[in-house]
């Protein structure tokens, strides 16, 4: 089986709480599976430094599965991410992963915190519809046979806020899930929600705006994210 590392932690939606459900269940499916916290879970107003521990294990890994938010970490830690990725090993990010960094804009790590959402995930941070408002869901026309979305029922309501997405002209992306925003309190614009690409190296990327903490009680957002961590590994 092959070895999945989880860097999870952030504030909003506390996904380093959430997604130990997911190592949990990747590791009964026969996985082994690194769940990697960061030292520091608040980040703004001050976005202090932080580590996530256990993270000298990325090399190892076969799939990182990234669920973060602003985060200002080490060099080394920094460097770990870059090799990983120019070595074109896959990635799976959710949510607040768009918007995953935010070093000062004289570090030489600045140009992560658009361009990792932007080169890596297929989007940069835009805006969303507001925290009252909610998202219906459901699978883009001419994709249904696509091995990520095999069991999923389809539509389905999620708790997650709609994101508005910029995905560049110049990314290949198959976009799997597109939303429309329920009671917005700004103006509506649906959109994607799930997609895959690939990142600057080569490697397979899935993404989605989903991860609600109440996004998890959902069928669907589970065995969506169990199919996509399949295929990021090459296994449909």
């Amino acid at each position: 089986m092959s070895r999945i590392l989880i860097a999870a932690g952030e504030p909003e939606y506390e996904s380093h709480e959430t997604m130990s459900s997911f190592a949990r269940d990747w590791r009964i499916a026969g996985h082994d599976v690194d769940l990697c916290t960061p030292t520091v879970i608040d980040d703004e107003p001050d976005f202090p430094t932080s580590e996530f521990t256990g993270l000298e294990a990325l090399p190892a890994a076969d799939l990182l599965v990234i669920y973060t938010r602003f985060r200002v970490l080490p060099d080394q830690q920094m460097s770990l991410l870059e090799d990983y990725l120019d070595a074109g090993r896959p990635v799976l990010g959710l949510r607040t992963s768009s918007h995953a960094f935010h070093f000062p804009t004289d570090s030489p790590w600045s140009t992560w915190n658009d361009g990792f959402g932007r080169e890596v995930l297929g989007t940069p941070w835009v805006s969303h519809h507001g925290h009252s408002s909610r998202t219906f869901v459901q699978a883009s026309d001419g994709v249904l046979t696509h091995p990520i979305l095999e069991g999923i029922e389809s539509p389905f309501e999620a708790r997650s806020w709609l994101y508005r997405v910029r995905i560049p002209g110049e990314k290949q992306a198959q976009v799997l899930l597109h939303g429309d925003p329920i009671e917005p309190e700004t103006d509506p614009e649906p959109g994607p929600v799930a997609w895959t690409t690939s990142h600057r190296g080569g490697g397979r990327v899935f993404y989605t705006s989903l991860g609600h903490r109440d996004d998890f009680d959902v069928p669907a957002v589970r065995h969506l994210l169990y199919n996509a961590a399949t295929w990021c590994l090459g296994s449909e």
